[in-house]
């Protein structure tokens, strides 16, 4: 039978599976298996030559028992409604298991920003908020950047929110710069967060981070960012890549440099002649893999020629149900994208809080604050992990999802 790599096919077996060792009932499986609401969005937008195209967008709300929906938006050519869900999904499951008062949401653009000018990109950013106005706000839905996004787009989406709704409400949105109200460590939040749990992986294991040697799929933000955090910590950074290809050295590769030279996109390998490929990089020698790209990247195909003791997600969805199941018998630790990933929507709850506060935090009290709240993170999963013989992924599920299970059924939902 081929492999399911649909994302969100495949969330909802571990959704229904993690519901059901817990103990709910088929109306409640039925309720969390898919988005409360979906809104598809057709935005005109101006070109520069004068034309107007038409972009599709989405927001996905997959749950707000627990609170209102949090969640980042992502322009990039390949959005699909399928992925936006099972995204959306994601983030409910990472707020449960970080203990944050939010459901999950997401939103994405089916368009390539890459090929668009920056004020095409600001008349698309203002144009899907004015679209998506009437779901989203600071107690509704709270977006945030995504691949492919950033602080400034943010900051457009902000501004026309405050124009629509004639107040200014910078916690409309998250991850915006720090003049408007943008928190500190916000822009490496999720990496800061997967270098937290990979430090608590290594410990399960006996392994100093110093004697660790590590390989990263992916150099965009989360990538560049942990390369530089566990180069800091003394960790051997033996491997990185780009969609171009990929760098590996045994003894470990100049971080400092490769961090100076690439480019906004995050790509650095076409500066080198030998280059490997990416499949190629996931297969080499080390003790912590990263993937830190894309979905479906480790797959019943290539698990078990997987060489890492330890696989910490950084992407979303890289590892295929099958997968997870092959490296779990081999032995393989696997911290899952919905924990490894969640550095990010912390600091954004974080800087929502310093917004709703009017008090803003020293960058020291933010990395302290996600440390501490990624940590017991960790903990949870990995105590569920031992105490009910279940996999690190079906793990992470059944502490995400309990939070939300029980505020729909002390609201009566279910």
């Amino acid at each position: 039978m081929a492999e399911n790599l649909n994302v969100f096919r495949s969330t909802q077996v571990i959704i229904e599976e993690a519901l059901t060792k817990l103990g709910y009932s088929q109306a409640m499986i039925e309720l969390l298996k898919e988005p409360i609401r979906v809104l598809t969005v057709r935005i005109p937008v101006r070109m520069d030559d004068d034309s107007v195209k038409i972009f599709t967008g989405y927001r996905a709300q997959h749950n707000d028992a627990v609170g209102p929906t949090k969640g980042g938006v992502r322009f990039h050519p390949d959005v699909t409604e399928d992925e936006v869900k099972a995204l959306s999904i994601w983030m409910s499951l990472k707020c449960g298991i970080v203990d944050l008062p939010y459901g999950g949401g997401k939103g994405g653009i089916i368009c390539d920003p890459r090929q668009m000018s920056f004020r095409e990109l600001e008349r698309l950013s203002r144009g899907y908020v004015r679209a998506i106005s009437q779901i989203v706000g600071p107690t509704k839905d709270i977006p945030a950047p995504d691949v492919m996004t950033n602080s400034q787009i943010m900051a457009w989406m902000m501004d026309e929110y405050s124009r629509i709704r004639e107040f200014d409400a910078p916690n409309f949105i998250t991850g915006k710069p720090i003049v408007l109200g943008g928190s500190h460590g916000r822009e490496t939040a999720t990496a800061k967060g997967v270098t937290i749990v990979i430090d608590q992986a290594l410990k399960t294991r006996g392994i100093s981070i110093k004697d660790a040697k590590v390989v990263i799929q992916g150099f965009g933000n989360a990538g560049s960012y942990l390369a530089k955090f566990m180069h800091e910590a003394g960790a051997k950074v033996c491997g990185i890549s780009d969609v171009h290809g990929a760098l590996y050295d045994p003894d470990g590769l100049d971080v400092e440099y490769l961090l100076d030279r690439r480019d906004s996109f995050g790509t650095v390998t076409k500066l080198f002649s030998n280059t490997i490929s990416n499949k190629e990089l996931l297969e080499q020698e080390c003790d912590i893999l990263v993937p830190a790209a894309i979905e479906n990247q480790i797959t019943s195909e290539n698990a078990e020629r997987i060489k890492a003791g330890i696989v910490v997600e950084a992407a979303n969805g890289p590892t295929t149900l099958e997968a997870t199941r092959i490296l779990t018998e081999r032995g393989v630790l696997i911290v899952p994208d919905v924990l490894a990933s969640a550095g990010g929507v912390v600091v954004s709850y974080f800087e929502w809080v310093q917004n709703n506060q009017g008090y803003y935090w020293p960058e020291e009290e933010v990395h302290q604050r996600l440390k501490e709240v990624m940590e017991k993170g960790f903990e949870n999963v990995y105590n569920v992990h031992i105490t009910r013989k279940v996999d690190m992924r079906l793990a992470a599920y059944m502490v995400g999802v309990r939070k939300m299970a029980e505020a729909a059924r002390y609201r009566g939902w279910v």
